[in-house]
């Protein structure tokens, strides 16, 4: 069975940073392109970054370049998400899926965990 499972979410004030992760399971997490995207109330789910299997080629959305560092860690199967310089519109439910790009938001309707509330806010 495919699992993953976020954390690392919680309250932080504008300029603020958290560390998010995400254990997977269930298929062989070094050979898959991975990608967390992110939920804000009342909006469509959003491509947020991807991290590719190979040679680890890293992308991000305009939103979030200069801010936010994806990375992974085969060997505990763990995929993490750096966020610095936190902002209001940051406010989202954070998932890690499979795939890459707009592939992503399609896989996360079935590859998803219960997610990890960040919220932005002083």
């Amino acid at each position: 069975e495919v699992r993953v499972e976020e954390s690392g979410g919680g309250l932080v004030q504008p300029g603020g940073s958290l560390r998010l992760s995400c254990v997977a399971s269930g298929f062989t997490f070094r050979l898959a392109d991975m990608s967390w995207v992110r939920q804000a109330p009342g909006k469509e789910v959003e491509w947020v970054s991807d991290i590719r299997a190979g040679g680890g080629a890293t992308y991000y959305a305009d939103s979030v370049k200069g801010r936010f560092t994806i990375s992974r860690d085969n060997a505990k199967n763990t995929l993490y998400l750096q966020m610095n310089r936190l902002k209001a519109e940051d406010t989202a439910v954070y998932y890690c899926t499979t795939g890459d790009g707009a592939v992503a938001t399609i896989s996360w309707r079935t590859v998803r965990g219960q997610g990890t509330q960040v919220t932005v806010s002083s």
